[in-house]
């Protein structure tokens, strides 16, 4: 079974010619649903949005979150593990920005 590490995603959907951090997002961990067992990714964005709230995080099954979609006619992962170490210190400060409480 293949489960995401936590960390910082970057979507299919991102354009790097918009918002610089528009669908980017951190994977908090993976849950369970209690009813029929699922196992769900959760994972909060790392820009403003409307719709979320009044939640906390988004659930995606685990399935949908590590699949792959058709994208300019190609298969392309749904979410991507941003590993590069700059990118990542630059969202550490993005999400201290987002969610310092």
């Amino acid at each position: 079974m293949n489960i995401p590490e936590k960390g910082f995603y970057r979507h299919y959907k991102h354009d790097p010619d918009s918002s610089p951090y528009n669908y980017m997002y951190e994977v908090i961990g993976v849950g369970r649903n209690t009813e029929d067992k699922m196992l769900m990714v959760l994972y909060r964005p790392l820009y403003k949005n409307e719709w979320m709230a009044p939640a906390d995080y988004n659930a995606r099954p685990l399935d949908m979150f590590m699949g792959t979609v058709e994208k300019d006619g190609k298969m392309v992962p749904r979410f991507t593990h941003l590993t590069n170490p700059d990118l990542v210190a630059e969202l550490v400060v993005v999400r201290s920005h987002m969610y310092s409480h």
